[in-house]
């Protein structure tokens, strides 16, 4: 009797686990995980352009030699940054570059601009240290 009851449990749980773990284990497709990762990987080679663009202005090395920064020490630390930091200096960066080519002038900048583009600056140079 016991050995039928062991059988049936056996037999009952593997019934039941087998489907659930089978199903489980096909949620998300190989195809699917690459295209999500190469999506990714993209979007932070985006995210890493539009802050380089910005710090390679004539007019943004210019405001940040002015503040005592280093525009090229900024932009070699571009590649070390990621996640939420990465995508918020590029949404910053591209505001600015959006606020200079939409009309700002390259001479006189308006103070939101000046403020953008030095807290770029100052957090790619702190996150760089």
């Amino acid at each position: 009797m016991r050995i039928v009851r062991r059988f049936l449990a056996v037999t009952l749980a593997v019934l039941l686990v087998a489907p659930a773990a089978q199903a489980q284990s096909h949620v998300v497709s190989k195809a699917g995980l690459a295209k999500a990762v190469a999506e990714r990987v993209s979007q932070e080679q985006a995210d890493r352009a539009a802050i380089l663009a910005l710090l390679q202005r004539a007019d943004v090395q210019t405001l940040a030699a002015r503040a005592g920064l280093s525009a090229e020490r900024a932009a070699a630390a571009v590649g070390t940054l990621q996640g939420d930091d990465l995508r918020d200096l590029a949404s910053q960066a591209r505001q600015a570059q959006n606020d200079l080519a939409g009309g700002a002038s390259t001479v006189v900048i308006s103070t939101t601009t000046i403020i953008l583009v030095l807290l770029i600056i100052i957090l790619i140079v702190l996150l760089a240290d």
